[in-house]
């Protein structure tokens, strides 16, 4: 449920001079009550990073007085990744108490919580002295009393406590927010087999199913007690979904694949399990933001309000340090802002016919129908001018085909430099997450003359060995890509050398197999392109029947080839470009998951390539396409 422009998002903030310093710089009405601020929810787009940065340092460390008497113990201190995220019990001094309930929290939603005993107690095992401790707290959720548990990722020494305590709090869910190792450190140790099965302490793990994704990795563990045969429960069902896509510093560049991933947890988790167990490496920074997103958007659609202030104040009484930067307190936000203004766009395939009608339809008190709004949503995206540095020096400028479509510097294909060359690493080329792994595509311009050596370069450093052209070299008397192969024969580009060995026409593209040989290393490759010819100069395909067949015959060559990226191209490399890597993403989660999202695929490609699906028809033909491909089979079963 989406919040309509005229209802509001709380913030609670702890002292008047935090607003006084909040609102100096925003030009926004406010309703102030003694110590908290009411914010109509289109001024949360304005936020400064700063401000919102300003607040997070005015969260309490730790609202209450704490002891962490069973953590500091000699004996457990080693099942401690960090010495300084300790699980806490807590003991609030009378006068600190009064001053949190009456000054910080005066709304009695606020003040409902009992933080004594918050960390996680396991069953003691006998003549193991201390064995009832684990470093990890359980963590409140939106009106929901203990429904996560935040744990550090588990120490070699402590997987089997790990374990003991899945199966002790009957857990169905684990929520993995880190990844093994980072910058070569070790961040938590595996606590799973590969494959197969295997014992920790008294719980036997089973792998039974492993789905990769481009932003999380779904796996489904079979576990059981081992041991007393006389009193063995059955067995349970465990589901991990590991978060795969935070980068070693910060956080994400976007939020949509957190709440995707996110939705994802929600939907899987059983509603009478026990708690989620949720962790990072030390279970707070990582482990806190997923938790408050998640609390925040069950209160964003009960109360069509969030406390996100308030909410961190709360968790950090259960566990210190819960979301540990102000970089993971602006993400939130981030993600919040985001389901507010485009919320949840996902469709079941059996229902994308009735909602294509809904978008058809004209919006009361507008001009414009549901597509044309989604589209104008896209569109507004800001393109990022000052992240293009490298394609905008003067060395490179000649290389662009488009100056207003020029790769940004976080994804940019970078070339190897050649001797004694300066800025000969660039092209107009940029990596493009797909459905199952990252980078999957290379978007790339069609080659100009004397760039063709450059894109051959490309093709060779990052082993592509598919290349799909959506474009004729030269439509409407103009040029729109230079030929960068031989009609028949051999061409030699720089120390790379070119040789068609077969040409095939199907129905609405050419296969061509080329030999493409590195002649300094002394080494060859077959490379095949798909040119499709099914694009008119002038709007989009009649039908998506051909697009369809080059992305079944792409992918077809992807699988013996191996998982190389795919170089997509047309003349600029943003319009049929995006088009097909959108389609092939969207049409490949259909195959795996009878889901579909255009809205968010597109608006993920636009924010890694300017442009990416340029105009309105092209948006619509996606949409097409894939009721065209869905129409093409009688039940979800036949995706398969």
């Amino acid at each position: 449920m989406l919040i309509s422009q005229c209802e509001v998002i709380v913030i609670i903030i702890a002292d008047s001079s935090v607003l006084k310093t909040v609102f100096k710089s925003l030009d926004v009405t406010t309703s102030v009550l003694h110590h908290f601020s009411v914010w109509s929810c289109r001024n949360l787009k304005i936020l400064e990073k700063d401000i919102l940065s300003f607040l997070f340092q005015a969260l309490p460390a730790c609202p209450i007085q704490a002891t962490c008497e069973a953590a500091s113990k000699e004996e457990n201190k080693e099942k401690n990744r960090y010495v300084n995220i300790l699980p806490c019990e807590c003991s609030v001094s009378f006068i600190f108490y009064w001053f949190f309930k009456f000054i910080l929290l005066e709304f009695s939603y606020l003040g409902a919580y009992n933080y004594d005993h918050s960390r996680v107690h396991l069953t003691p095992v006998e003549g193991v002295p201390d064995s009832d401790y684990i470093n990890a707290s359980f963590i409140n959720g939106y009106q929901e009393k203990n429904k996560f548990i935040a744990a550090q990722g588990p120490k070699e020494e402590t997987v089997n406590d790990f374990w003991r305590m899945i199966w002790e709090q009957n857990t169905a869910t684990i929520v993995m927010v880190t990844n093994l190792k980072e910058r070569k450190e070790c961040k938590c140790a595996q606590y799973w087999p590969d494959q197969g099965c295997w014992t920790y302490g008294n719980i036997r793990v089973s792998v039974e199913d492993v789905t990769v994704l481009v932003d999380y990795t779904v796996r489904k563990f079979c576990i059981q007690q081992v041991g007393d045969m006389t009193n063995r429960k059955p067995q349970r069902l465990i589901t991990q979904f590991h978060f795969t896509s935070w980068p070693d510093f910060g956080v994400p560049f976007t939020p949509i694949g957190m709440l995707k991933f996110l939705k994802k947890v929600k939907a899987c988790n059983p509603q009478y399990a026990g708690a989620i167990v949720v962790h990072c490496s030390a279970g707070v920074g990582r482990t806190g933001t997923f938790v408050v997103i998640d609390a925040m958007l069950d209160m964003m659609h009960t109360e069509r309000k969030v406390d996100v202030y308030g909410f961190v104040s709360r968790i950090r009484a259960q566990r210190c340090q819960m979301v540990q930067t102000d970089m993971q307190y602006v993400f939130i936000y981030q993600a919040l802002l985001e389901h507010y203004l485009y919320g949840d766009t996902e469709l079941e395939v059996t229902s994308l016919e009735t909602h294509l009608q809904k978008i058809y339809n004209k919006i009361p008190g507008t001009s414009n129908n549901g597509l044309e709004e989604e589209f104008k949503k896209l569109t507004s995206i800001k393109i990022q001018n000052d992240k293009m540095r490298t394609g905008n020096l003067p060395a490179n400028m000649k290389k662009n085909r488009v100056l207003q479509i020029i790769p940004y510097e976080f994804n940019r294909v970078i070339i190897p430099v050649k001797r004694g060359e300066e800025n000969t690493d660039y092209v107009n080329a940029s990596f493009i997450d797909g459905y199952r792994q990252k980078d999957s595509y290379i978007a790339s311009q069609g080659p100009l003359l004397h760039t063709i050596e450059d894109f051959w370069r490309m093709i060779w450093e990052w082993k592509s060995c598919s290349i799909v052209m959506l474009t004729e070299l030269e439509e409407r008397g103009q040029e729109k890509c230079a030929q960068y192969w031989p009609s028949d024969g051999l061409v030699s580009y720089g120390d790379i050398t070119v040789e068609l060995k077969k040409e095939e026409e199907c129905e609405s593209y050419t296969v061509r197999d080329l030999l493409v040989t590195n002649t300094r290393e002394n080494k060859s490759r077959q490379i095949r392109q798909f040119h499709f010819h099914g694009w008119p100069e002038v709007g989009i395909p009649s039908d998506g029947k051909g697009m369809i067949s080059i992305i079944a015959a792409v992918q077809k060559q992807q699988q013996q080839s191996g998982n190389h990226p795919i170089t997509v191209h047309c003349s600029a490399g943003a319009g049929r470009t995006g088009t097909f890597c959108a389609l092939s993403t969207v049409l490949e989660r259909v195959k795996a998951e009878g889901i579909l999202d255009v809205f968010q695929t597109v608006k993920s490609l636009r924010l890694q390539r300017p442009h990416m699906v340029q105009t309105l028809e092209q948006y619509e033909f996606c949409y097409k396409v894939v009721q065209e491909y869905i129409d093409a089979f009688s039940d979800y079963a036949n995706f398969k």
